[in-house]
């Protein structure tokens, strides 16, 4: 695999995101990373600087298609192409379908799928002309088993993944790969302190996902990962 290939990361300021920054950066990878949180962003391009490594960073509000344009149009424009999306950008809340504000629900929809769905269609056209790209979609556990408690992040991922798995079967002739990651309990700013801290050493680490996650884009040749699931190896923390 050309080890300068493009890869743009949504979501990476924290989380899986930001550790398939650094996975795919110290790989040889020319890597875009955007988030919302661009002093994050910073702390993370300065933080790889400093071990000789190169990373390029810009804002981005994933819920709006015209940022998302704008970023595709600024890759496109210095690098001439995108070779690999991650779609790592994802919020989440842990309560009651009664309790969940609507403006809370439209915030994870937003995020989660139609954040997603804007980031796919923006690099859809230059991958087809290209010959081909990988989309990668982190999804989640709750894609495989329902958990209570998560009604709007669930309805978030089962439409994410019913989105892609017809898309995947749209682009298959245009050689553009579609890759979804359903990642079990992963020690991320997803959840709360308290879970994080009681269940640390039975939850997966970031770096694990991410070193799952490049495996499956270096997997080259006629065969294709299509789907991943992760979980700790303990099990489900319910």
């Amino acid at each position: 695999m050309n080890q300068k290939k493009i890869v743009w990361i949504t979501g990476a300021s924290s989380g899986i995101g930001r550790a398939c920054a650094v996975e795919f950066v110290k790989n040889g990878f020319n890597v875009w990373a955007t988030a919302r949180r661009g002093e994050e962003l910073e702390k993370l391009r300065s933080e790889l600087e400093s071990q000789g490594l190169r990373l390029n960073t810009a804002k981005l509000d994933i819920r709006n298609p015209e940022d998302v344009k704008s970023v595709v149009e600024n890759i496109v424009q210095k690098d001439k192409r995108i070779d690999c999306l991650i779609n790592a950008a994802g919020i989440s809340s842990f309560k009651t379908a009664m309790s969940d504000s609507l403006e809370t629900i439209t915030n994870i929809i937003d995020t989660n799928l139609y954040g997603a769905i804007y980031a796919m269609k923006s690099v859809l056209g230059s991958m087809r002309e290209q010959g081909g790209g990988t989309i990668i979609n982190i999804l989640s556990i709750v894609n495989r088993k329902i958990f209570t408690n998560s009604s709007a992040y669930a309805a978030s991922k089962m439409g994410l993944q019913g989105y892609t798995e017809s898309l995947r079967e749209e682009v298959r002739k245009d050689k553009i790969r579609i890759v979804n990651i359903y990642p079990g309990a992963t020690v991320t700013d997803i959840w709360a302190t308290s879970v994080r801290e009681k269940f640390h050493d039975r939850m997966m680490k970031t770096e694990e996902v991410a070193k799952a996650i490049l495996w499956s884009y270096k997997d080259e040749g006629q065969m294709v990962v299509e789907d991943i699931v992760l979980r700790p190896e303990l099990g489900d923390l319910s």
